[in-house]
């Protein structure tokens, strides 16, 4: 048996039987998209599959750092950090191609704790897209950058003076990935075997930049994909000795590595699609209007959910790739919205103020989420934006927030945030970005040391 054929508990016994493992791999995401798991026994496994298994709640009640939230009610020392139910997804089995015949399991949350697990929010939301008569696809591309370091390297320097794979700027470069060809072919030939396959992978521009577009699947699928991509494209290139970063901005020098997330709708009845209407300016429905229209207005609420670091908000100025207000174009890449005219196979809208570095259910939730939300009231969007949406002025309402904190807040009052992901998620997600700015303030930077030390 192959792991995409593996759908049910006892598929998922009968594969593992057959490789004779002793041990197979779990994992869950947390609120940061960062991989938590473990090697579980093969017996211990077996009875998981029937009746879930605990992990420890304090996944969801720390940073990327492993520590601590002092302001979140979930979980924290008032509760003691208890276990929390789990459950093990078989259908998600797959290779691990470097570890000798070993297989990856997903597993999210049950309980109490679905209500704040990020793949639980997504499939909330996808639940809410399937009661509207709607299946949601998605595919998301990212951008990363590589470096001739290791993880003890950069602490060495400091994570300063780093040393990109290649230098210069080569976007689309047939130089750059004709010489590294055996690289990229391993990165597809992984995609491949861990069922995340590329349409499309190249060089951007800056040094040692690469975008990768998986492939378009189901929505819940998609962010699997895009969560294990970001997760194993590092193992990967750990495993050869170099680094790849999905920081939003690691230089101020380059543009900002963005999570551009594709999206489309299709009638469940008939499976035709939603957005795509030939009789329409530009092919757009009704439906595929209101999308973009509920996109629009609820982009600033949402933001933090796609943009979740301090370091988001240095990739969204002008000039960089990076929208700076919720606008929305036809095929324009200026615009936080671009609208891709095409067949009834391919028209969607692609939202493009997703940073790298962003929860890829989370991200995918706010994305889905305020486009149903758009179809149920109905509503219309701003005027299409033509040419530079840079270089024009944009209604108030349609400002970005400008920092992590104030997106913060700001997804904290929102009505259409609870109505769409539960007052118990966006309580504690929107605690869990004020801790990640408070962190951030404790810490004295170079640019304030450069420029106040000697003078002021």
């Amino acid at each position: 048996m192959e792991p995409r054929e593996v759908q049910t508990v006892q598929d998922a016994r009968l594969i593992v039987e057959e490789r004779g493992l002793s041990h197979v791999k779990i994992g869950l995401f947390d609120n940061d998209g960062v991989m938590r798991g473990k090697y579980m026994s093969r017996e211990k496994f077996f009875s998981s599959l029937d009746n879930g298994f605990s992990f420890c709640d304090v996944v969801l009640g720390w940073d990327m750092q492993d520590q601590l939230y002092d302001n979140v009610s979930y979980t924290g020392w008032h509760t003691a950090f208890p276990d929390a139910p789990v459950r093990i997804l078989p259908a998600s089995c797959r290779d691990i191609p470097f570890e000798d015949g070993m297989l990856l399991f997903l597993a999210e949350f049950a309980g109490t704790a679905e209500a704040v697990c990020p793949r639980g929010v997504l499939r909330r939301v996808i639940d809410r897209a399937a009661d509207m008569g709607f299946a949601a696809f998605a595919a998301l591309e990212y951008e990363f950058f590589l470096f001739d370091e290791t993880p003890d390297s950069v602490r060495q320097k400091n994570f300063t003076n780093l040393k990109p794979m290649t230098p210069g700027w080569f976007g689309y470069s047939m130089l750059r990935n004709s010489t590294h060809a055996g690289l990229y072919h391993e990165m597809i030939d992984l995609a491949n075997a861990m069922d995340f396959p590329l349409e499309g992978i190249h060089t951007e521009t800056g040094p040692g930049v690469i975008e990768a577009a998986i492939t378009v699947d189901g929505a819940l699928n998609a962010a699997d994909k895009g969560a294990l991509f970001k997760t194993f494209l590092k193992v990967f290139a750990q495993r050869h000795d170099i680094m790849a970063t999905f920081m939003a901005k690691w230089s101020n020098d380059y543009p900002g590595q963005s999570g551009h997330i594709h999206l489309s709708l299709r009638h469940s009845k008939d499976h035709t699609s939603a957005f795509y209407d030939n009789q329409k300016q530009h092919n757009m429905s009704d439906i595929q209007l209101q999308f973009v229209a509920g996109q629009q207005k609820l982009m600033p609420q949402l933001l933090c959910m796609l943009a979740p670091t301090v370091n988001s908000y240095s990739r969204l100025i002008p000039g960089f790739w990076a929208p700076t207000d919720a606008t929305w174009g036809i095929d324009n890449r200026t615009t936080a919205l671009r609208v891709i005219p095409g067949s009834e196979k391919s028209q969607r809208v692609e939202h493009r103020v997703g940073a790298a570095d962003a929860n890829p259910y989370l991200a995918l939730a706010a994305a889905l989420g305020a486009g149903l939300y758009g179809i149920a009231k109905g509503w219309q969007p701003e005027p299409c934006t033509s040419g530079n949406a840079y270089a024009q002025k944009h209604a108030e309402h349609l400002a970005l927030p400008k920092t992590l904190w104030e997106a913060a807040q700001t997804l904290k009052t929102s009505a259409a945030a609870r109505e769409l992901f539960g007052d118990s998620f966006v309580a504690h997600f929107a605690a869990t970005r004020e801790w990640e700015e408070r962190e951030f303030r404790k810490h004295i930077t170079d640019w304030e040391l450069q420029r106040y030390f000697e003078i002021i």
